[in-house]
């Protein structure tokens, strides 16, 4: 077996002396890490190893906070009708269970509304204004929009020309056809050199109840009870986990593990988790969940599980998500599949730099699933779209570090309906007709923007390891590196001239359960989709992860293979 990755070992930047107190608590693989990620001195390593809630900073730097603070409070004294409009994945549902929890605290009539993917689309929409006036009943007062609102200048001016105030609570990237008129606009990407461009909306949510509560204070309300949704939102919006992020999400997870949101609770019990939670937990099992309801159907349990006090409605509707969870899980296999068989007759992973796939026949909600499975398999930047009966085509996008999908929207504009989202992460309008361009454009954009340094799959080793230092007091010190994802990956560890112990077992789910030694020290491993991966003979250089396994009350360090490669004498 050769493998897809070039193996490049991560220099340690910078001193690994933190003090002797430190020095003396953690283990030199940990102050290894540390160093690895920009870590300097005793007082920078404790506030990232135990970040405080005390560190957080003054919900007002952000602009336009001042602004919606006060319109809130004008609406809640004036006795006003508020809409609050969101968006259907995690972040957007989290977004307006914390705001809807927020504002009703303050004695706000509040309704919310979420549009169905399949019938509204996304984002602030006019079909989606008229679902969600239809749902409060009346022309609203006040309308929020959560996780969208920042490029819908023409919706919101339709909103304000017909009374209805508008304040948005986002983190997209600016429209280029400017700042909508709304009275406040709090997103971090609107401001020049902001340091809070990194907050999902739910981190902007929780940022204006931070400055809700410091105006107006309401002492039966303890917004570090709701840390749990923020953290579930970061982490499932794969934004990077850095500063605030990471303090919130890290005290995040300690409110799941201990109790806070019933219907989060619920979800861990239908998961089988039988470990604290932490960010993995999140993005492989709580997530999907949460989102497969608005990906399959409407996004309303998804909602109704988070806002809901009963724990008896939080087990059905967990149940109900389960269900919806295994549809998606049907129909990203069965999408998968035909696309594979795509790739097979006209693309060629040495000659194309992009992968644009589409059909009639694929569910709109899966779509960026699978482009994300395509992206991590031959490591390009992909687009799958789902056209409906008019040949109307709605696309996720996936790209790789180096491609922004942002810049090549813009530069391929012409040939789209529309299109937006993140450098990484993308969605696109397009007709049937004009994908064929929009292909050939992408592959120019890439080809010319590029280099093939830059597109070359590489993965990257934090650190060289022997079996024998894999110990529990170790997992004990590196566990406080956590949470994990976005800008704070989770290490990955090298070990040299491996061997088995026994022939690989195959387990279901297309898995591998390996026995191996590295001298006379022996453990087990995990080779997740790695059963129809040709092994080379041992002896092995093996790249891994680990983390801490709790199986009948027994703890034990597991390790989880990335990759496998002959044994050689360097990196």
């Amino acid at each position: 077996m050769s493998t897809k990755f070039s193996w490049e070992l991560r220099p340690t930047d910078g001193g690994v002396d933190f003090g002797d107190e430190l020095n003396r608590q953690l283990p030199l693989l940990v102050r290894k890490l540390l160093a690895q990620r920009g870590i300097c001195g005793r007082e920078e390593a404790m506030r990232f190893l135990k970040p405080r809630l005390s560190d957080l900073g003054d919900p007002f730097a952000m602009r336009e906070m001042d602004a919606a603070v006060e319109r809130i409070f004008r609406a809640a004294d004036n006795g006003e009708h508020v809409c609050i409009y969101g968006d259907y994945d995690v972040d957007g549902v989290s977004s307006v269970t914390l705001l809807h929890t927020m504002l009703r605290a303050y004695g706000i009539r509040t309704d919310y509304f979420i549009p169905v993917r399949t019938r509204e689309g996304y984002g602030l929409s006019a079909e989606g204004i008229a679902r969600a006036i239809e749902r409060c009943g009346e022309m609203p007062g006040l309308m929020i929009t959560v996780d969208c609102g920042t490029s819908s200048v023409e919706e919101v001016a339709w909103l304000q020309q017909h009374g209805v105030d508008v304040v948005i609570l986002d983190h997209h990237e600016a429209s280029p056809y400017g700042r909508p008129p709304a009275l406040a606009v709090v997103n971090a990407k609107l401001e020049q050199d902001s340091p809070l461009t990194y907050l999902c909306s739910a981190g902007v949510v929780f940022k204006l109840a931070h400055g809700l509560l410091k105006r107006r204070r309401l002492p039966q309300f303890d917004l570090k009870q709701y840390l749990d949704v923020v953290a579930v939102a970061t982490v499932a919006d794969i934004v990077p986990l850095v500063q605030e992020n990471r303090l919130l999400t890290r005290h995040g997870l300690r409110v799941m593990e201990y109790g806070g949101n019933i219907g989060l609770q619920a979800l861990n019990r239908v998961t089988n988790l039988n470990r604290r939670p932490n960010a993995g937990h999140v993005s492989f099992r709580i997530g999907p969940r949460l989102n497969a309801a608005g990906r399959m159907d409407s996004p309303m349990d998804a909602l109704r599980l988070l806002l809901t006090r009963s724990s008896a409605d939080a087990m059905e509707l967990a149940q109900r998500l389960e269900m919806h969870n295994r549809a998606r899980q049907q129909e990203e296999e069965k999408i998968r599949n035909e696309a594979l068989q795509m790739l097979q007759t006209n693309f060629s992973p040495e000659r194309d730099h992009v992968i644009v796939l589409g059909s009639r026949s694929w569910h709109p909600g899966v779509v960026g699933i699978v482009a994300s499975l395509l992206m991590r398999r031959y490591h390009k930047p992909t687009f799958v779209i789902s056209l409906d009966e008019n040949g109307v085509g709605k696309g996720s996008g996936r790209s790789v570090p180096g491609v922004s999908l942002v810049q090549a929207i813009h530069a391929c504009s012409d040939t789209l309906i529309s299109g937006g989202g993140h450098d990484m992460a993308a969605g696109l309008v397009i007709r049937e007709e004009m994908i064929d361009a929009f292909r050939a454009r992408f592959e120019d954009f890439v080809r010319e923007t590029t280099t093939p340094e830059q597109l070359r799959p590489v993965l990257e080793i934090d650190a060289e390891v022997s079996f024998p230092e894999l110990t529990l007091e170790m997992l004990d010190s590196y566990e406080l590196l956590e949470p994990f994802g976005n800008s704070n990956p989770q290490p990955i560890f090298m070990a040299r001239n491996v061997m088995l112990t026994d022939a690989p077992r195959h387990l279901q789910g297309n898995h591998l359960r390996l026995g191996l030694r590295q001298g006379t020290c022996e453990c087990d491993a995990m080779f997740f989709n790695g059963g129809n991966v040709r092994l080379p003979d041992p002896p092995w250089d093996i790249a891994f992860t680990i983390d801490r396994n709790v199986w009948r009350g027994r703890v034990s360090l597991s390790i989880s293979i990335q990759d496998i490669r002959p044994a050689c004498a360097s990196v």
